[in-house]
C-alpha cells in the first residue's frame, strides 16, 4: 500500500473513531449527574407496597417467606408465598419494631437485617470517580501529546536522508545513454569504492567529492542512481532543501547527523540533489551574512574536509546553478572532480533513443537516427517525453506500433505545443501561408543555412503557423554567414507580407521574428566582434546572480558607443530584410506556387518542398540531398 493510501486509511480510521470517543466521553460526563440528581434512576420506584399493619397481618396468616430488615433506612424486602416477581416488596418501618420481628420468629419466617451504609458508600464512591476519570483522561492525553511533540522537536535535527545498505534503484551504467564522458568519470570512482588498494598502491587518494553540473533534463540524478546501483556499498541520498529548516540551528545539525551516519556505515555514498539549495556564496544577497543557510553551508564545509577527516566518504552533487555555489565548496579537497553533463550530440542522442525505445513497440520503418538528426539540443529527458509521447498518440489512435507519423507529431507537440484548431479558408489563412513559405524559401535559397525539414499552417501553442529548420550536423562554432543567414531567414516571413499584401496590411505575427533578430543582431556586435566596430566586446556586466542578473545591470561604455551599437544593429538588419525582399521578389512565381500548395495541403515537408524550388531555381546539392 502506497503512503498515500496509508494515510487515507487512517484518516478514514480516525473519522469513525471520533464519534464512539465523544460519545463515551459525553456518556462519562453526564452519567454521574443523572445518577445524582434523579433519584428514580439511583433507587427504584416503591412500585409494589405494603402498609405496617398488613405486613403483620400477611405474618400471621403465613403468607411471607422472607423479609430483609434494613433500620438504617428503615425499610422491610419482603418475599411473599408463591411471590412470582423476584423483585422484593417494600413496607416502611417504625423506628423500633419488636412486635414485627416477635410476630417472624412465631412463624418461623427466615428474616435478617442488613445495611445499606455501605452500597450507599460505595455508590457515592463511583458518581465522584465518574467525575474525576474524565478530568484524569484529558490530563493524559494532553500529557501524551505534549510529549510527542518534545520527542519531536529532538528529533528536528535529525538528519532525513534515505539510508540503504545496497541501494536497489534499477538503474545501471548501461541504463545511461549520450554522456560517455561523464560515465567513465563516475565508473571511477565507483572502482576506488570496490577496489581501493589497485589506487592506494601507486600512491593515489580517494576522491573525496564529485560535483555534476549541468542544465536540467541532462540525467545528472540518473548518474547518480547508477552509481548507487553499482557501488554495492550503503548509500544516502537527500535534498539539499531538506538542510535548511525556520529553525536556527536544525540544518546544521542534519549535516552532523548525515555525517555521523555515514562514518558509522564507511566506506559509503553521500547523493545531495540540488545542493545550491545550501552551497550559495556566503555574503551575498540582501540578507544578513549570519543567516541559517551560513551555518549549514559551514558546517558542510567542516565535514567534508575540516580537522576531523571522512575517509572512505565519497560525496556527489548535482546542481544545474554552479554560479551562486561558494568559492570554498568547489575548491579540490571538497569537490575534488567537477564532471559536465551537457545535452548530448547527435551520437549521445541516438543512444539515448535506443536506450528508451528498449520497451516500445517501434515500427520497422522508423529511423532512430533521423530522430536524433532533427533534435539537436535535446537533453536526455527531452527525448525520454518524445518517444512516450509518441507511444500515448499510438495507442490513442489504437495502432500497434510507433510510426514516423507519430514521431513527428510529438516532435511538434514537444517544441511548439498542443495541436490547435485547423485554420479555415480566408485571407487570414492564406497570410499565414505566405509568411510561412516567406521563411522557408528565403533559408532554402540563402547560402549558409539549415534545410527545410517541415513547413506546416497546423497551429501549435501560439504559434498560427510553423517552419522547421534541420541541420546537417552538430554545429559547435558558428559563422558570421551563418548568423546572417538564420536572421535574413527569419525576417523572410515579414518581408513576404509586406510584398504581398504592401506595407499597410503587414501584421502582428512578426513579433517574436523582431525580436529574435535584434537579439542576434546586437549579439554579433556586443559579443561577438562582427561588425564594423571591431572585435570589441560590449556586452553589459549582469548585476549579482543573487540579486537578479537584470538589477544593477551596468554598461563600462559612452553613450557615443552605444549609439554606434544600436546603428550597427539596425544597419545589420535592414541590410538582411532588404536580401530577403529581394529573393523573394525574384522568385515570386516559386512563392505562389508553394503558397497553394500549403493552404491546400496544410503541410509541406522538406523533400517536396526543395523539390518544387529547385523547378524554378538552383538550389544547393546539400540542401536537396537532405534525407529524413
Amino acid at each position: 500500500m502506497t503512503n498515500l493510501g496509508k494515510k487515507a486509511l487512517n484518516k478514514q480510521r480516525t473519522a469513525k473513531r471520533v464519534p464512539w470517543t465523544g460519545a463515551v466521553a459525553a456518556s462519562l460526563i453526564l452519567l454521574p449527574g443523572i445518577l445524582g440528581g434523579n433519584p428514580a434512576l439511583a433507587q427504584k420506584a416503591e412500585r409494589n407496597s405494603l402498609t405496617y399493619g398488613e405486613l403483620i397481618k400477611k405474618t400471621e396468616r403465613g403468607e411471607v417467606a422472607k423479609v430483609e430488615l434494613d433500620e438504617t433506612e428503615q425499610i422491610a424486602k419482603v418475599y411473599l408465598v408463591g411471590q412470582k416477581s423476584d423483585s422484593p416488596i417494600q413496607v416502611k418501618l417504625l423506628e423500633q419494631n419488636p412486635e414485627l420481628i416477635n410476630k417472624l420468629k412465631e412463624k418461623n419466617v427466615d428474616f435478617a437485617e442488613v445495611s445499606s451504609a455501605n452500597s450507599r458508600a460505595a455508590v457515592g464512591l463511583l458518581i465522584n470517580l465518574m467525575w474525576i476519570l474524565p478530568l484524569v483522561a484529558l490530563m493524559l492525553l494532553f500529557l501524551r501529546r505534549s510529549t510527542n511533540a518534545s520527542s519531536q522537536a529532538m528529533n528536528f535535527g535529525k538528519s532525513r536522508a534515505r539510508f540503504q545498505m545496497e541501494a536497489k534503484t534499477g538503474v545501471k551504467f548501461d541504463d545511461v545513454a549520450g554522456v560517455e564522458e561523464a560515465k567513465e568519470e563516475l565508473q571511477e570512482v565507483v572502482t576506488f569504492l570496490k577496489q581501493p588498494e589497485r589506487f592506494t598502491a601507486v600512491g593515489a587518494r580517494i576522491p573525496k567529492g564529485v560535483l555534476l553540473i549541468g542544465p536540467p533534463g541532462t540525467g545528472k540524478t540518473l548518474l547518480a542512481k547508477a552509481i548507487a546501483g553499482e557501488a554495492g556499498v550503503p548509500f544516502f541520498s537527500i535534498s539539499g532543501s531538506e538542510f535548511v529548516e525556520m529553525f536556527v540551528g536544525v540544518g546544521a545539525s542534519r549535516v552532523r547527523d548525515l555525517f555521523k551516519k555515514a562514518k558509522e556505515n564507511a566506506p559509503c555514498l553521500i547523493f545531495i540533489d540540488e545542493i545550491d539549495a545550501v552551497g550559495r556564496q556566503r555574503g551575498a544577497g540582501i540578507g544578513g551574512g549570519n543567516d541559517e543557510r551560513e551555518q549549514t553551508l559551514n558546517q558542510l564545509l567542516t565535514e567534508m574536509d575540516g580537522f576531523e577527516g571522512n575517509t572512505g566518504i565519497i560525496i556527489i552533487a548535482a546542481t544545474n546553478r554552479p554560479d551562486v555555489l561558494d568559492a570554498a565548496l568547489l575548491r579540490p579537497g571538497r569537490f575534488d572532480r567537477q564532471v559536465m553533463v551537457d545535452a548530448p550530440d547527435l551520437k549521445g542522442r541516438l543512444e539515448i533513443l535506443k536506450v528508451h525505445a528498449r520497451n516500445k513497440k517501434i515500427d520497422s520503418s522508423v529511423s532512430l537516427d533521423a530522430i536524433a538528426r532533427r533534435t539537436p539540443g535535446f537533453t536526455g529527458a527531452d527525448l525520454a517525453n518524445l518517444l512516450n509521447e509518441a507511444a500515448i498518440l499510438t495507442a490513442r489512435r489504437r495502432k500497434e506500433a510507433v510510426t514516423i507519423l507519430e514521431i513527428d507529431d510529438a516532435v511538434d507537440r514537444v517544441v511548439a505545443g498542443m495541436e490547435g484548431t485547423a485554420l479555415v479558408d480566408s485571407k487570414s489563412k492564406r497570410l499565414i501561408a505566405y509568411h510561412e513559405v516567406g521563411h522557408a524559401l528565403v533559408g532554402t535559397l540563402i547560402k549558409d543555412h539549415d534545410p527545410v525539414q517541415k513547413v506546416t499552417l497546423i497551429p501549435r501553442g501560439q504559434a498560427l503557423g510553423l517552419t522547421w529548420f534541420t541541420p546537417n550536423e552538430e554545429q559547435g562554432l558558428i559563422s558570421r554567414a551563418q548568423i546572417i543567414g538564420k536572421i535574413t531567414s527569419i525576417l523572410g516571413g515579414r518581408a513576404a507580407e509586406e510584398i504581398v499584401f504592401g506595407k499597410p496590411e503587414v501584421t502582428t505575427g512578426a513579433g517574436d521574428d523582431l525580436q529574435k533578430v535584434t537579439n542576434l543582431a546586437r549579439q554579433m556586435v556586443t559579443r561577438f566582434g562582427m561588425s564594423s566596430l571591431g572585435p570589441l566586446s560590449l556586452e553589459n556586466q549582469g548585476g549579482e546572480v543573487f540579486l537578479g542578473r537584470d538589477w544593477m545591470n551596468k554598461s563600462e561604455y559612452s553613450e557615443e558607443i552605444a549609439s554606434k551599437i544600436d546603428a550597427q544593429v539596425r544597419d545589420i538588419i535592414s541590410q538582411s530584410y532588404q536580401t530577403a525582399k529581394t529573393i523573394l521578389t525574384e522568385n515570386r512565381i516559386a512563392l505562389e506556387r508553394l503558397v497553394d500548395l500549403l493552404s491546400d495541403q496544410e503541410t509541406i515537408e522538406g523533400e517536396l518542398f526543395r523539390q518544387i524550388v529547385a523547378e524554378y531555381n538552383q538550389v544547393t546539392d546539400e540542401k536537396i540531398a537532405v534525407s529524413h
